[in-house]
C-alpha cells in the first residue's frame, strides 16, 4: 500500500468521524430501512464525506457503501477487480444508544480479497489500519504502533460476543471451547481487539453485510489472525449476488483448534 494512498484514507475517515460526532453532540432522528435496520443523519453525512473523499483520491476505484449499494446493479459489482467497500457508520445500534461502540470501515478489496482495511472509532479517536502480510497498526493521536494477535492464545479464551446480535449457536460453540470468557462489544471493534491481542475467538452466525467485516478482516489477518466460513475457507468478498455475509468465525492464533469446533 502506497503510503500517500493509505495516508489518503486515514484522513477520510477522520473526515467521516468529525462528521459523525457532530451529529452525535446532539439530538438525532432514527429512521429504519426496508431491512428495518436504523439510519440517522450521521450515517448519510459519512457516506458523503467517504464517497466524495475517495472519489477524488482514486477516481479509477469504484466505491460501494453500504448507503448507496442498492444502486449499483449485481452484473457492475461482478465486474469490478478492484473496489472500495465501505461502512460510514458500523454500529449505528450502538451509536443510537450512545455507548460509543461505532466505527468507519473502509476497506480495498481486490479480486475478491480484503487487502487493506481501516477503521476509526470516532469516539475515541483511536484507528486501526492494516494489510495481509504487511502488518497491522493502532494509531492514537500522534502515535502508532504495530499490533498483533496473542499468539499462543491461552485459556481462558477471550470470545467476543456480539453486544446486540448474541445467539444460542454463538453460546453452544463458547460451551464446545469450553475454557472461555465472554466480551461483549459493538461492531467492527471486535476485529480490532483480535488484532491487538485482547481478544482470541469471534464468531458469527447471523447476519452480517460484507462492509462490516473487509476493513476488519484486513486489519486482523495483517497482525496475524484469520476469518474463515464455516467449511474453513478464507472469507471472500463481491462472489456471489447478495452483498449478505455467511456464518464465519475470526480467530487470533490460527493454531486454535477451529477445525474442531467447526465441525461440532
Amino acid at each position: 500500500m502506497d503510503e500517500a494512498l493509505r495516508e489518503g484514507v486515514i484522513a477520510i475517515a477522520h473526515e467521516a468521524a468529525d462528521a459523525i460526532l457532530a451529529v452525535y453532540a446532539g439530538a438525532f432522528e432514527v429512521e429504519h430501512k426496508a431491512d428495518a435496520s436504523p439510519v440517522t443523519a450521521a450515517d448519510l453525512a459519512a457516506h458523503h464525506r467517504i464517497v466524495d473523499g475517495l472519489r477524488a483520491l482514486t477516481p479509477d476505484v469504484p466505491v460501494l457503501s453500504e448507503e448507496c449499494a442498492d444502486d449499483v446493479p449485481t452484473a457492475q459489482r461482478h465486474g469490478w477487480s478492484r473496489y472500495w467497500l465501505v461502512d460510514p457508520l458500523d454500529g449505528t445500534r450502538e451509536f443510537v444508544k450512545r455507548n460509543g461502540e461505532f466505527t468507519v470501515n473502509i476497506a480495498l478489496v481486490e479480486s475478491g480479497v480484503a487487502t487493506f482495511g481501516v477503521i476509526q472509532q470516532p469516539v475515541t479517536g483511536a484507528l486501526w489500519h492494516g494489510a495481509p502480510g504487511s502488518g497491522a497498526w493502532l494509531r492514537e493521536g500522534r502515535s502508532e504502533r504495530a499490533i498483533a494477535v496473542r499468539r499462543p492464545a491461552v485459556a481462558p479464551l477471550r470470545v467476543a460476543a456480539s453486544r446486540s446480535h448474541r445467539d444460542p449457536r454463538t453460546s453452544a460453540l463458547m460451551a464446545h471451547i469450553g475454557n472461555t470468557e465472554a466480551v461483549g462489544l459493538g461492531s467492527s471493534l471486535k476485529f480490532c481487539r483480535l488484532a491487538e491481542g485482547r481478544m482470541d475467538v469471534y464468531p458469527r452466525f447471523g447476519p452480517t453485510s460484507e462492509w462490516d467485516t473487509a476493513a476488519g478482516q484486513a486489519i486482523l489477518e495483517g497482525a496475524g489472525g484469520l476469518v474463515l466460513d464455516p467449511q474453513g475457507r478464507p472469507f471472500r468478498y463481491n462472489q456471489r449476488d447478495t452483498l449478505l455475509n455467511g456464518d464465519f468465525i475470526a480467530l487470533g492464533d490460527p493454531d486454535l483448534p477451529w477445525r474442531s469446533w467447526l465441525a461440532a
